[in-house]
């Protein structure tokens, strides 16, 4: 009888690693044991698993437990991969620019139209700055769209938006790539003011290159016009795309069965609470502006304290003009000098009571608003902006509801839904349609009538606080203000020079700037440590100095155009006192009267002192027989401002576009041609290189 050999043990496989064995005999025990293999593999899985968790509890258990934060409400950046439609349906990509939000607006409410007009299409609303994370990215994709829509602001001296600005730059200064965009068919629509000069640039620029570089045009650049009803203009230019469209997306069968289409009216699902247990706090910074990032921007300011606020007018100024200072320090914001600070700031409670009046809601209803229903199926409609949070209805309407703006015509088509008087409901209506054109028009926008205006006039009409929030009350935008100090002088503070807005429009009512009039009214941190704050942001700009501190300049800012040039001359300074020699520079500044409104005029005085302005001219409009701006003394100036440009200067000019900065570029197109003994093509021709290479640069609004 055949003896069966005995199988290894444990104890002889230890033995045989620790007598440091061949790996052969070590191999041979655990083929002639499977049962010792399963249990040294288990038991060293076990090992492994202790370690990790000593690991863990010597390096990560004994930090602090970081407190559980509320989710912040920040959409994600969606990932624009192309991608290939499953049931072969035809993508078009609908692309838009905003600064505001109004051409995502009219992109979202374009695609939701689509959708029900080509039910075979897949419409994709993409934001330019999320489509691409850099240029080589930005061609590979774009080179793959085939029907394509853009929808693009203009904002300040004809520059691209935010979100729009790095598509721009890498579309309008790349490479020259030939005609590489056959297959691409398109249209554009442009959102601009018509008072501005470079009116619609960027969506010309765009249409225009998507030409030269072989896209086929589906229809004329819209021009929106702000300055106008620019719903108008879009409609107008939405029914000549549908035609196109139509070819490119409909069978004959379907090309003969037109689809009814009804804009839904926009509503957030709204919850109600009894109490704010366990909800956030009002008096924390979750105001729906969020904070605590590295990286701060519109949707992650900084919490700032107003440090610093004084008036800039003499007590004989029938006006206002408010310096301020926002506290800066330790937050991580920085900025650069000639950059930009938008500021969220609040309504008056004097207007909020009013809102809580016309909603018929006591203020302390306390809600939250959400972008989906209770099942968690999204709400019809993709225009829903994100939430703010869980929040009274007094917070609400003070920090994210724009009470004073001209209500838009799809604005009054709300009113119009929740409007109980019949007659009331038809006027609404009758003035959002394109036969109530001319009265839309005249009542609206000639008069400057406000949201609350227009809601006084249909007391009837009283919307739900989810319609309200959606589609009647805009959320609440930033102002920008040009920064008027330098991080060189003051890296912990960014100073703020505000003229305050007030004024009566044709219907009686007094306006009051919802940012100017929060300035004017905040309590600095010198006066109180209860002070006003406000979120803030820094926006880059490119109104900066030559980088070589020799090279002249010439600045030209009347007012509050003054304020980037403050913080030119603090950097000069600066740069002059660290031993630099400094160009020559000309600061053209005007007032109404030197006893009223010469602001920072101790200031100025001390920079031509200390040889940081080589010569400070100034125009007093209300001084003299006649009145007297900042062009007439640049035509008194005529040699200087010439010979200046012929010595490779730069020249700035920072105010009002519609009057002031129009009338200086008048001005220095005639200096040009005079000075220069130039034809009118010619001169026109040298000041459009001036701005193209950078040294005439606009800082308008």
């Amino acid at each position: 009888m055949d003896s069966t050999p005995e199988k290894p043990s444990l104890l002889d496989l230890i033995k045989a690693i620790l007598k440091a064995e061949k790996f052969d005999q070590v191999k041979t025990m655990l083929n002639e044991n499977t049962e010792l293999a399963l249990l040294l593999t288990a038991s060293v899985a076990v090992l492994i698993g202790c370690v990790g968790v000593l690991v863990w509890r010597r390096f990560g258990g004994s930090a602090k437990k970081k407190p559980v934060e509320l989710p912040k409400l920040v959409v994600p950046k969606a990932n624009f991969e192309p991608e290939e439609m499953e049931d072969g349906s035809t993508k078009v990509s609908i692309f838009f620019g905003t600064q505001t939000g109004t051409a995502e607006g009219f992109a979202k409410a374009f695609a939701e139209e689509a959708k029900a007009r080509y039910q075979q299409a897949t419409f994709k609303v993409i934001d330019l700055d999320d489509y691409a994370a850099d240029d080589e990215e930005y061609e590979k994709k774009l080179k793959k769209e085939t029907l394509a829509l853009f929808f693009l602001a203009s904002y300040g001296d004809g520059e691209p938006t935010d979100n729009a600005a790095r598509f721009y730059k890498w579309f309008t200064e790349g490479k020259d790539r030939g005609e590489w965009l056959k297959s691409l068919q398109y249209g554009v629509f442009g959102l601009g003011n018509r008072q501005y000069e470079h009116f619609n640039k960027i969506a010309i620029d765009v249409d225009d290159l998507l030409a030269e570089q072989g896209g086929t045009r589906l229809i004329k650049v819209g021009m929106g016009d702000d300055d106008q009803c620019i719903e108008d203009d879009f409609a107008a230019w939405r029914e000549l795309v549908w035609p196109e469209l139509d070819k490119l997306l409909l069978s004959e069968a379907d090309a003969s069965v037109a689809t009814p289409y009804t804009a839904a009216v926009l509503e957030y699902r709204v919850t109600f609470y009894e109490q704010t247990d366990g909800l956030v706090t009002e008096n924390s910074f979750a105001n729906g502006h969020a904070n605590g990032n590295t990286v701060y921007d519109a949707q992650h300011p900084c919490r700032s304290n107003v440090a610093v606020r004084k008036e800039l007018h003499t007590p004989e100024s029938d006006r206002s003009c408010i310096h301020l200072e926002f506290d800066i320090s330790g937050t991580g914001l920085a900025y650069e000098t000639g950059d930009h600070v938008g500021v969220y700031c609040e309504n008056l409670i004097e207007i909020v009571e009013q809102a809580e009046k016309l909603l018929n809601l006591p203020p302390q209803t306390y809600f939250s608003i959400h972008v989906d229903n209770k099942d968690g199926s999204p709400r019809s409609g993709s225009s829903l902006l994100p939430p703010f949070p869980p929040c009274t209805l007094r917070t609400a309407l003070t920090r994210y509801a724009d009470l004073l703006s001209a209500p838009k015509k799809s604005v009054l088509t709300a009113l119009a839904s929740y409007a109980s008087d019949p007659s009331e409901a038809d006027r609404l209506r009758y003035l959002a349609s394109p036969s109530g054109k001319e009265e839309y028009a005249q009542y609206v926008l000639a008069s400057q009538r406000s949201l609350l205006e227009v809601m006084s006039d249909f007391p009837s009409s009283k919307p739900p606080l989810g319609v309200f929030f959606a589609a009647i009350a805009p959320r609440l935008q930033p102002r920008f203000y040009s920064i008027s100090s330098s991080p060189k002088f003051a890296p912990s503070r960014i100073h703020v020079t505000s003229a305050l807005v007030y004024e009566k429009t044709p219907t009686g009512r007094i306006h009051k700037g919802v940012c100017s009039t929060w300035m004017k009214n905040a309590v600095p941190l010198e006066e109180s440590n209860d002070c006003s704050w406000a979120p803030i942001f820094v926006r880059n700009s490119n109104f900066k100095l030559p980088a070589d501190p020799k090279v002249p300049i010439i600045m030209i800012g009347p007012g509050t155009g003054l304020a980037p040039f403050r913080g030119f001359l603090q950097e000069r300074l600066a740069i002059k006192e660290s031993g630099a020699e400094l160009g020559p520079a000309i600061l053209f500044f005007g007032c109404r009267n030197r006893r009223m409104d010469f602001i920072y005029e101790d200031e100025l005085n001390s920079f031509v002192k200390a040889g940081v302005i080589s010569e400070l001219i100034i125009a007093f409009s209300r001084e003299g027989p006649t009145k007297e701006y900042v062009q007439h003394k640049m035509t008194e100036k005529a040699s200087d401002v010439w010979n200046t440009i012929n010595e490779g200067g730069y020249l700035y000019v920072c105010g009002d576009a519609k009057g002031m900065a129009r009338d200086v570029h008048r001005t220095l197109h005639t200096i040009v041609q005079e000075q220069g003994s130039l034809s009118s093509s010619e001169a026109e021709g040298m000041v459009k290189n001036l701005q193209m290479t950078g040294r005439y640069l606009r800082d308008v609004w």
